[in-house]
């Protein structure tokens, strides 16, 4: 039982009192009266407020369930839809064109333009690489993906393989020719790099010396000007360094004695607090502050075991360089980070009303993590800091939120906790999750009201194709899940979260965003079809891993996004009622096959991600799909399967039965495919007591009950049922 003590007209559990009395409030400025007196004024005044927009989202969804109903099918019409979307204000009135006035922004978010990693905040291990994967082997990424393929010789599996490193010197040689060209020759033909006459030199193996056709990609080095350990170079904004280690295997065989290439990877990193993660109590979300706390403290360590030795990973320290001038050069060596805060839903147990219900768990986290990120602020002048943002700025993603009001509401949530904190105004920084379909069809209204604070907007498919079908619930069977991909929705929900940032004068000051790539084994894949994120004039998208980051890096390399977002401002801008395209199936008449392999797969991810979430509170980990494909999965899958599911039972294309049967089937795969963890519980054997199985079922059958179609109200309820078998 959860211990609380009462402080002003707030109950707090004890866990996260002693964390911020003990291990936060002593690094901050702020005393302890002053902070619990003006957090629970800050929860007295807005948990109303935000109940009432919750209020308000359940009341739209009902009257839109309701004219569905009453112009089904042939009676339906899309100019009277769009009119009644007026008309209970779900499509607000157009604002007027405006330019975002956001300022103190780091060049990461403003005029950089390079891959965003998006990690679990409770997984020490997870954050400390997504941090430290500002910079990554170029190397170690070509070497240990599909990039390189295994044939003729080139197979990755055993010790070094001198086939397989001469394809990735390859590659790599042909990455320096089309990033800093030399002005005669090739890279291919170097076999020395020196510095001489303040200038870099390259020897080519005809004795010719030569130099960069464009002298100033070249930053600087470390090392000797004879024999340098690094040389840094800057193309489209991105850095990246040729490396020199005389003890390397990869050095010994080449003929330039290059050892590796490291480029600037991640330049941003999400911790989330979110989606991603399992915090359902007090003990968690102090598990989760505690590492915010170490991130930003730059003291957040983790033991790893490798190669029978255990090491302790912590953060990585800047990096330095000899300018040709004469002068040094630091740049940062982590990535600079976001923390993901929840939206507006949920509730937490970490702090209590005076009436003994929950607080709002978006306020918990407005107000805790700006304080722990306070502190970062406070010492990032000094030398041995490890400075986050060198604006001084906190940067805090707000997901889910539901059209201009919500952000309003976020808006000044965060105008509170500045004021509570003694924090400049607009100190923290928002990011908008453009996820929710009251969002994407009201985006230019919603920027507005953060237009002093605003640095991110991004799209995320998955979410906001569950939300399409929670809305539209009433209007009619969807299409299938892939064939949704293909409607009109899509590509304008998609072009519209560009042109309205563009339009708004996000480029060069804030970060435009795509989402995840979700298969992390398939990097020659992602190789070949990320970089439409980077055409798309996104100059930040979302990758599952650290070498996915620095694989994704080339594309920025590749195209100058500044130059593509100044192309498209001419482009005609995406269509409103292309949005607002509901992705109905044109013909449902499927086979009993199509209809039990659809739900088949919908069941299997439901599964596969719900019995670690629940089970283990895991909330994102690499979920095999029904094909044994690993995709990085997080609640958005699941809210998508299961709003599926939950159309098509709304419609009877499928029964009860049917989606039960699959199921119990798919329970089974999932089972089998995770055998080889120990930790694991099987559901088919025992469905009868098998909480995560009755999770997954509730999520389904109870779908069209579920606020927005979201999974953590039910996700939480029998995650803590849970802990409390287990404590």
């Amino acid at each position: 039982m959860t211990q609380y003590l009462k402080i002003e007209n707030i109950q707090v559990a004890q866990c996260l009192h002693h964390f911020i009395e003990q291990e936060v409030l002593p690094h901050s400025a702020i005393s302890s009266t002053t902070f619990w007196q003006n957090f629970s004024t800050i929860i007295e005044e807005l948990a109303p407020v935000n109940k009432n927009l919750l209020a308000k989202r359940d009341d739209l969804q009902q009257k839109i369930d309701v004219w569905h109903q009453n112009n089904f099918g042939d009676k339906f019409s899309f100019l009277a839809y769009k009119n009644f979307l007026k008309e209970i204000n779900y499509l607000v009135p157009e604002v007027n064109d405006f330019t975002i006035t956001t300022e103190n922004v780091d060049a990461e978010l403003a005029t950089m333009a390079g891959p965003q990693l998006v990690v679990p905040i409770m997984n020490a291990r997870f954050a400390i690489n997504a941090v430290n994967a500002r910079w990554g082997s170029l190397y170690d990424a070509l070497y240990g993906s599909d990039v390189i393929a295994e044939e003729n010789g080139a197979e990755s599996s055993g010790g070094y393989n001198p086939v397989r490193g001469e394809k990735v010197i390859a590659f790599a040689r042909q990455f320096l020719d089309q990033n800093i060209p030399l002005s005669t020759g090739s890279h291919v033909q170097a076999v020395q790099y020196q510095i001489s006459d303040d200038s870099l030199v390259i020897h080519l193996k005809s004795g010719e010396k030569v130099r960069l056709l464009q002298s100033n990609a070249f930053k600087g080095y470390q090392g000797n000007n004879n024999s340098p350990t690094a040389l840094l170079f800057a193309h489209n904004g991105l850095h990246f360094e040729i490396n020199f280690d005389e003890s390397s295997i990869i050095a010994k065989s080449d003929h330039a004695g290059i050892s590796d290439i490291t480029l600037e990877s991640a330049l941003t990193t999400i911790m989330d607090c979110e989606d991603s993660v399992a915090a359902v109590d007090a003990d968690d979300k102090v598990a989760a502050y505690k590492n915010w706390l170490g991130l930003m403290l730059g003291n957040l360590t983790i033991a790893v075991n490798k190669g029978g030795k255990t090491i302790q990973r912590k953060m990585a320290s800047d990096r330095k360089y000899q300018q040709l001038d004469g002068t040094k050069l630091t740049l940062k060596g982590r990535s600079l980070m976001f923390v993901r805060n929840v939206g507006h839903l949920m509730t937490n147990n970490a702090i209590l009303l005076t009436n003994g219900n929950e607080v709002p768990e978006g306020i918990i986290d407005a107000m805790i993590t700006s304080l722990i990120a306070s502190i970062n602020l406070q010492s990032s002048s000094t030398e041995t800091a490890f400075c986050n943002s060198a604006e001084q700025s906190i940067y805090i993603v707000k997901p889910k939120m539901h059209g201009p009001e919500e952000v309003a509401f976020a808006n000044t949530l965060f105008e509170q906790v500045e004021d509570a904190l003694n924090l400049t105004r607009n100190t923290i920084k928002m990011g908008i999750m453009d996820e929710e379909r009251r969002t994407s069809v009201n985006l230019k209204a919603c920027i507005a009201q953060a237009k002093s604070r605003v640095v991110f907007i991004n799209t995320g498919f998955l979410d906001r194709t569950g939300d399409e079908i929670h809305t539209s619930m009433a209007a009619g069977i969807m299409a299938k899940k892939a064939d949704i991909k293909l409607t009109p929705w899509i590509s304008a929900y998609e072009d519209n979260n560009v042109d309205i940032g563009l339009a708004c004068g996000f480029s060069g000051k804030a970060q435009i965003g795509k989402g995840m790539w979700p298969i992390p084994d398939q990097m020659s894949n992602m190789l070949a079809t990320k970089i439409n994120h980077v055409q798309a004039g996104a100059n930040t998208a979302w990758v599952p891993s650290p070498t996915a980051a620095t694989l994704h890096a080339l594309h920025y390399h590749k195209e100058d996004v500044f130059s593509l977002q100044q192309a498209l401002t001419t482009r005609k801008p995406a269509n409103l009622d292309d949005i607002l395209t509901i992705p109905l199936a044109i013909n449902s008449n499927w086979s009993e096959q199509e209809i039990s392999d659809e739900l088949d797969n919908n069941a299997q991810g439901i599964l596969g991600y719900v019995v670690r979430w629940i089970d283990q509170g895991v909330g994102c980990s690499k979920v095999p799909d029904i094909n044994n494909v690993g995709l990085m999965e997080d609640r958005a899958t699941l809210r998508i399967s299961s709003q599926h599911i939950a159309n098509w039972l709304t419609h009877s294309v499928c029964t009860k039965e049917q989606v039960l049967k699959s199921l119990k089937k798919m329970a089974g795969v999932v089972d089998s495919q995770n055998k080889a963890d120990d930790s694991y519980q099987a559901m088919a054997s025992n469905f009868e007591n098998s909480i995560a199985f009755k999770a997954a079922c509730d999520l389904v059958f109870l779908g069209t009950k579920q606020v927005n179609g979201y999974t953590e109200p039910l996700l939480h309820h029998y995650r803590l049922k849970i802990k409390g078998i287990t404590n």
